[in-house]
């Protein structure tokens, strides 16, 4: 087959962002909007049902399709209900992109400290999370001959030196696991591990003035930081035909971090 740009094109198809409506520049949100403008229909997911709803409309004003819908990956029967909307309103589901997480509010805490509630919720939500999301959207991507499941990592997770790190070195175990499990339905299961990004959640964990900041610096091999759309390309390769030998991979995004000394 000819290489075609047009294998990056999503036209017909239906794609979940979780954790899209959050914090106003985020990595969900400029998720959906880059899918929506490659011709995806987009439902935008997360627990704040505003800033879903906002999400949608961005697309829906620019164009697009998109529904906003108020969903908590931790309770299996609110990922049910997303899934179903996804159903309803555009038909199925195409390409599941799991992104929602806690970042901010682990990310701080050494892992030493942790309660075991406050580590049950971590995985609940950055783990968890995401194998509820899966298990919801397989069947419907088995009946329309195959789909494209890609989670959220971080380059935090190489190696893991948090909690934070901890569940996202424990997702690409996932990414790994499902994609071998779903390759036989045509399901590729992939993982983008950013660097850091600089989200408004990013931002706020890493000022200029940080001491992580300063050690980057001296390691990174190029930028050491990046910007949510830069995210958005890597995520059309591994959603799109042109990704379709894909699977089981990590792609990282972070500027050459991942090769630090």
């Amino acid at each position: 087959m000819t290489f075609s740009i047009d294998q990056f094109r999503l036209d017909g198809k239906v794609a979940i962002v979780t954790g899209a409506g959050g914090r106003g520049n985020s990595i969900g949100r400029a998720y959906a909007l880059g899918l929506a403008a490659a011709g995806a229909a987009v439902i935008v997911a997360d627990i704040n049902k505003d800033g879903a709803v906002s999400v949608a409309n961005e697309i829906i004003q620019s164009g697009g399709q998109a529904a906003g819908v108020q969903t908590d990956i931790t309770d299996p029967a609110s990922v049910e209900a997303m899934v179903a909307a996804a159903e309803k309103q555009f038909g199925g589901v195409d390409i599941l992109v799991n992104n929602a997480a806690l970042m901010v509010e682990i990310v701080a805490t050494p892992a030493i400290q942790h309660t075991t509630e406050q580590w049950n919720r971590a995985f609940a939500v950055n783990v968890t999370g995401a194998l509820h999301c899966s298990q919801a959207v397989v069947p419907l991507m088995a009946r329309r001959g195959g789909g494209k499941i890609i989670n959220q990592v971080s380059g935090g997770a190489y190696p893991p030196s948090t909690v934070y790190g901890i569940t996202k070195i424990a997702l690409v175990g996932l990414t790994t696991t499902l994609a071998r499990e779903l390759g036989s339905q045509k399901i590729n299961v992939n993982a983008i591990a950013p660097g850091n990004t600089m989200s408004d959640a990013g931002a706020l964990l890493t000022p200029d003035s940080s001491p992580f900041v300063k050690a980057l610096e001296a390691s990174i091999a190029m930028r050491m930081r990046g910007q949510p759309d830069e995210l958005v390309g890597p995520l059309l390769l591994l959603c799109s035909p042109a990704g379709d030998w894909i699977t089981g991979q990590v792609l990282h995004v972070d500027g050459g971090w991942i090769i630090r000394p």
